[in-house]
């Protein structure tokens, strides 16, 4: 009989090479975590397995395979529940507004958002077995206009709004959610992907600027691992960039905003003044305290 395992567990989604989820992976590993790493096909991340941590194979956009790794999951935790939920996994879409097929819309939406809210749903027993905890890979691209990302900035906006939504729901169960607002960070999200304007386009004499705007986020990117570095100890409790985080050991951030540009943009956009006002407003409003645990 093999030994029970008691370290932490965290799910990461999207975690094929060269990515964000390949990078958290490897960092949450280092910190002593127990790591499940997935992507479409575990041959993917072979490079990970070699390293000790445990791959599963998801397609978060098809539900039976979000079942199959739910099934996985729960056998390999042996029902102590999971700490970490990272959904990661996203889909990039760079084309201007009027120009946008709305099919392709639809399959971004179905990646970046409603693959989330499903995620969520299904692994729900297991985090607040766990007391655990949801991180959101956010974007900039959520808050800001960046131009000729419409489609992709509204799935981030909406994933913003849904995951600010989410905190306050769970927060009654003790499942904290936490939204990464991502700037710049080097990354494959769009390097398998050249599009081109229609010639219609009213933006056809912008051709250049379009398709400089395709790689635009890679430009003077923040290194994936210092990234993932500096989100893991955000994300963990304790370990956050605070001098006086001794003295709240539990204490962590519902946003953080971390990457190339993320701070000019927290600073403009006016990050400073989200507070948590609301979370408390809304929870007495409604009365979210009646809920207890043990009532689940």
């Amino acid at each position: 009989m093999a030994p029970t395992d008691h370290r932490q567990s965290v799910l990461i989604t999207g975690c094929s090479p060269g990515g964000i989820g390949h990078a958290l992976a490897l960092a949450f590993h280092a910190r002593g975590l127990r790591v499940f790493a997935t992507a479409r096909t575990t041959g993917q991340i072979v490079d990970l397995s070699d390293k000790g941590i445990e791959t599963i194979p998801l397609v978060v956009d098809d539900d039976s395979s979000i079942l199959s790794c739910l099934k996985t999951v729960e056998q390999l935790t042996d029902g102590r529940g999971l700490d970490y939920l990272v959904n990661n996994a996203g889909v990039s879409y760079v084309m201007p507004a009027l120009d946008i097929k709305i099919d392709d819309a639809k399959k971004i939406f179905d990646v970046n958002l409603f693959a989330v809210m499903r995620l969520c749903q299904v692994y729900s027993p297991l985090l607040i077995k766990a007391h655990g905890t949801i991180v959101m890979v956010g974007s900039l691209a959520g808050v800001i206009p960046y131009v000729f990302g419409g489609v992709y900035n509204a799935s981030k906006a909406a994933l913003h709004a849904y995951a600010n939504t989410l905190r306050v729901e769970l927060a009654p169960f003790g499942v904290k959610v936490i939204t990464v607002v991502t700037g710049g960070v080097k990354s494959r999200i769009s390097s398998h992907v050249t599009r081109v304007l229609p010639e219609d386009s009213l933006y056809a004499p912008l051709e250049e600027n379009y398709l400089r705007r395709q790689g635009h986020s890679q430009e003077g990117a923040m290194p994936t691992a210092a990234y993932a570095e500096s989100v893991v100890k955000q994300v963990l409790p304790g370990a956050g960039p605070w001098p006086w985080r001794w003295l709240l050991r539990d204490a962590r951030r519902n946003w953080i905003w971390e990457g190339n540009k993320s701070w000019v943009v927290y600073f403009l956009s006016g990050g400073y003044t989200w507070t948590s006002f609301f979370d408390r407003y809304m929870t007495w409003l409604f009365q979210l305290r009646r809920l207890k645990r043990k009532d689940l």
